[in-house]
Formats: C-alpha cells, structure tokens, sequence
C-alpha cells in the first residue's frame, strides 16, 4: 500500500491539476469509482474523472476518461460547477458536468499514468442515495458530502436541470 500513495504523490501530489469530472445518473444511481487513497482512510469514493492533456478540450478528456475509467461512453450534456479540491499534497480545479451514457460495457479502468502493479482505481459501482450516505465522510469526495437526494446532483450548478 505504502507504494501506491508513493505513486499517488508522484504522479499527481504537490502541483496544481486541472481535472474534468462526469455525474451520472442512471435509474436514481450515480456511478462512482473507489480509489485508493492517501487520506487516513485509505480509500475515496468519487465521479469518474481526471486530468486534462495540454490541447485537449473538456469535453474531450471527460469522454477519455470516462473509456479509462468506467469502459463507458458518454456524451457531455451539462456543465455544473467548478470545484476546488485541496487535500494536502493534492490540488485540483475540477470542472464537473453531467453526462449521458451512450454505450460501452461498464468495467473496472485504469489509470494509464500509473504502473500495471500501481493502480489506484479498485471499484466501479452505482450507488443509490442511501448507499452514499453510509460511506463514511472522509471516504467521499467532498463535493458529495451535501448531496441529499439526486436531485442535488442536478442543481450543483444553482441552476436547475
């Protein structure tokens, strides 16, 4: 484990990041992918998402990284909020939109800047509302920690869906 938030740090730690982030709902579930993580839990539940390519258009990275990740297809219908994520050594500016699944079969992905042996990514599942709410506070994204209902996911923005 101590090699996986070695590679964590490595590779995202102590730099700012600029990340795009997909909701997506499906029959009053959102998937989310469980990582490995180096908070004191050791894992965090978040929306599949990650880092944008120098010339890569949002929308294009999110579709990339929704293939990684998720082996989904998505089409990007919604932009919702801007985030920051600050959770010493990571930084991140995260862009998130509502997505549409479009196709694909729904797998456990990776993470193509990690070694083979070094993956973060443990778990792909949609969760109901209820679910979410059992994952203990600091297992979740902290742009979850509010989220009451699926309804909330739609209005993130202040904006209604």
């Amino acid at each position: 484990m101590e090699d996986i938030k070695n590679e964590i740090v490595s590779n995202f730690g102590n730099k700012l990041r600029i990340r795009v982030c997909g909701i997506c709902i499906e029959e009053n579930k959102i998937l989310l992918i469980r990582h490995h993580s180096i908070g004191k839990s050791g894992e965090l539940w978040t929306p599949p998402g990650g880092g944008m390519n120098y010339g890569e258009s949002a929308e294009d990275a999110l579709i990339r990284e929704f293939i990684e990740e998720t082996g989904l297809n998505v089409s990007v219908e919604k932009f919702l909020c801007v985030n920051e994520y600050l959770t010493p050594p990571l930084h991140a500016i995260e862009f998130f939109f509502i997505v549409k699944k479009t196709g694909g079969s729904l797998q456990t992905g990776i993470d193509p800047e990690l070694h083979a042996d070094r993956q973060i990514i443990t778990k792909i599942e949609w969760l109901s509302i209820e679910q979410l709410k059992k994952i203990p506070r600091e297992s979740l994204h902290s742009l979850l920690h509010s989220i009451q209902s699926i309804e909330d996911l739609y209005t993130l923005s202040g904006f209604y869906y």
